[in-house]
């Protein structure tokens, strides 16, 4: 950070200067219990000796480069205070409070956003980031609005009343689009968008009708072929990708069967399963699969008998749901599958 005098940031009606001693009165007048309870600090708000100590704090930071602390002000109106403390060689971390009469009015953001543009074309740093608590929604809001990504999850990382608290992870590049144009935004969203599990997993019969169920190595039940769909892969070259890996056979999905939401698990979170129907396929496949046996140990054709008993329960249901689906016959529509908005298999369009 350099040296010399703080200077005043502005944008708009909104701008950032130093802490003078003349804003104690006032700015202790504006804690409440909400920002107690987010900084952990006593109920009642700090003495004005405290708290005159912390403006004359402030000054020394600056002067000895390890911190910037702005007060926000807005329309001539003390609203918050911002800060940015370097915590190693090019990056800072994130710090700010808005005041009770001034929430809700976009002002956190606009102020961390113009903090945030100072340290990087100022203060020398290559990256911010920000702890905020995951339940501190406007918090989460003001970062995102400052082009700040959501980079993870720290568990337990913060005590707050003498508990333990998560903290989510927040970060801007120097280099990152700045939030006002549209890569910048997109950025922003594509990192605090919930992600869900996608599982592609394909339904081979024989000529008997039955199903190939794998014999798993590490769980109990018996589950159809196919596994979880990796980043920017799609559902169809999934189910083919897995059982060419774990089965050593080479299959082509033909349509979908079905679609299915899968609620928690046994500890998994929750995620979508789409069903593929993988045709029919000769009843030596058994015997010519190629396994990987550190997932696989075995591949069996069953009929409702013997999968109602092998299966999980959730799985039970499903091939109950999909039951003896005849995609032969043109007058069963199926379900449409499509990638970027086109038919994806050959199958499709049917009659």
């Amino acid at each position: 950070m350099n040296r010399g005098d703080q200077p005043t940031l502005h944008d708009g009606d909104l701008l950032l200067r130093p802490w003078a001693t003349s804003d104690v009165e006032q700015s202790l007048q504006l804690h409440d219990e909400e920002i107690a309870r987010r900084f952990d600090l006593p109920a009642a708000p700090p003495s004005r000796a405290e708290h005159a100590a912390w403006v004359a704090d402030t000054s020394d930071e600056w002067e000895s480069r390890s911190k910037a602390t702005f007060l926000v002000e807005w329309q001539g109106m003390l609203a918050g205070s911002v800060d940015v403390r370097r915590v190693s060689d090019g990056v800072g971390s994130l710090s700010w409070v808005v005041y009770a009469p001034f929430r809700g009015r976009g002002l956190g953001g606009r102020a961390v956003r113009l903090l945030v543009d100072f340290a990087f074309t100022e203060l020398g740093l290559s990256r911010v980031e920000a702890h905020v608590d995951p339940l501190n929604r406007p918090s989460l809001r003001i970062a995102l609005r400052a082009g700040l990504r959501r980079e993870g999850l720290l568990r337990a990382n913060a005590r707050l009343g003498g508990e333990p608290h998560d903290t989510v992870v927040f970060g801007r590049l120097k280099d990152d689009p700045a939030p006002g144009t549209r890569e910048g935004f997109t950025a922003m969203l594509d990192s605090a968008l919930p992600v869900k599990r996608a599982i592609a997993q394909g339904v081979l019969r024989n000529e008997r009708g039955e199903v190939l169920l794998c014999e798993l190595a590490y769980k109990r039940e018996w589950d159809l072929p196919g596994g979880v769909v990796d980043p920017n892969e799609s559902p169809a070259d999934c189910v083919t990708r897995e059982v060419q890996e774990e089965l050593g056979i080479t299959v082509r999905p033909r349509a979908l069967l079905a679609v299915d939401w899968m609620p928690p698990w046994l500890g998994w979170r929750d995620a979508v399963l789409l069903v593929f129907d993988l045709g029919t396929g000769p009843s030596d496949v058994v015997e010519r699969a190629v396994l990987e046996h550190r997932e696989i140990r075995a591949l069996h054709w069953a009929d409702e008998s013997v999968w109602s008993q092998r299966v999980a329960p959730y799985n039970d249901r499903l091939l109950r749901s999909i039951g003896s689906v005849a995609l032969d016959d043109p007058r069963v529509p199926g379900a449409l599958y499509l990638e970027d908005g086109k038919p994806a298999l050959e199958s499709e369009p049917r009659a």
